[in-house]
């Protein structure tokens, strides 16, 4: 979770804070566009395959408690809420922490699990320190016995993760080392995916960390309207004219609009980035951030669930046969 705002980009036609413009009105930011990719025919997406039409939808769902009944009551409280079961559940996991639970053991048998991983310090992991760690999470994916997105420490490009990614180059090794190890051991059921913020793009800094096209299967990107307004196209588009370029499915890890900005702005925001992504071809998934973190403004509280109006276009945006 990107705990600060969301740099807007200059030359995208924006709707900044105290604009009466509402977002539905905003034409797409200059270089996006809902046209084909050239890849959009052909994309496999790994272990986990891309759909050949329409998107998948998932989402974080915040448990009252983080407990493994807690964490699944939270989800079918939201699928209740939305009106369809998800077909992607992300959850979060530290280097130390075991994946093989009960409540990943039961998202998988009804939806992809997909593991934001925090693998921890970069040059442990390539000098080998990390490895019998790394083996034992290796183990308890592959026993899941099912598809698994894969998020290697996703937001690497946030400055604030400097301390453990070290460098870009450092992050490359590391990302190639665990996937060198899993190759070793069998493990067959995950996608790759790569995954940095909107904002390392925006500020040219995010593309260096980039693993290569043989070792990466899902790109993706984290994306916010936080405590600056950009609408999810004008977010997307430098990552998107990346993207472009390499044969690879998109999926938005994370994305929302806080509460900040009001019900009405909520549901313009949603309504146009609904019709967004369903029309560009190379979105094939999308996740939520369905949370108000602790300790986290009001800039930085994504919930929808408890605003019926904001629910309401969430449902009408993202939940299309």
């Amino acid at each position: 979770m990107i705990r600060r705002a969301i740099a807007v980009l200059g030359a995208a036609a924006l709707v900044l804070a105290g604009c009466s413009q509402p977002a539905s009105r905003v034409a797409p930011a200059p270089g996006v566009s809902p046209s084909a990719s050239p890849f959009a025919g052909r994309l496999s997406g790994g272990a986990v395959a891309a759909p050949a039409k329409g998107i998948m939808l998932g989402a974080w769902v915040k448990p009252a408690a983080l407990t493994q009944t807690g964490r699944v009551a939270a989800v079918r409280q939201y699928e209740k809420a939305i009106g369809r079961p998800l077909e992607i559940v992300n959850t979060y996991r530290r280097l130390d922490e075991a994946i093989d639970t009960t409540s990943d053991r039961q998202f998988a048998r009804k939806a992809v699990l997909m593991l934001s991983w925090a693998t921890g310090d970069t040059r442990s992991i390539t000098l080998g320190h990390s490895d019998p760690v790394l083996r034992e999470r290796a183990q308890e994916i592959k026993a899941i016995g099912r598809p698994v997105l894969l998020r290697v420490r996703w937001e690497m490009d946030r400055p604030g993760l400097a301390a453990t990614i070290w460098s870009a180059e450092d992050y490359i090794a590391a990302y190639r080392h665990i996937r060198t190890l899993f190759a070793g051991l069998g493990v067959t059921n995950v996608a790759w995916v790569w995954c940095p913020t909107a904002e390392g793009f925006a500020a040219g800094r995010a593309a260096a960390y980039y693993p290569g096209d043989d070792v990466v299967d899902w790109v993706c990107v984290d994306a916010y309207a936080g405590s600056q307004y950009a609408t999810l196209p004008a977010l997307l588009q430098p990552f998107l004219a990346w993207a472009a370029a390499r044969p690879k499915p998109i999926v938005l890890g994370e994305f929302g609009i806080s509460r900040a900005w009001g019900t009405r702005r909520r549901v313009d925001w949603f309504t146009e980035a609904g019709t967004f992504v369903h029309a560009y071809a190379q979105i094939k998934a999308v996740s939520y951030f369905e949370s108000d973190p602790d300790g986290n403004g009001e800039n930085q509280q994504f919930r929808v669930a408890d605003d019926p109006e904001v629910l309401a276009a969430f449902r009408a945006a993202f939940t299309r046969p």
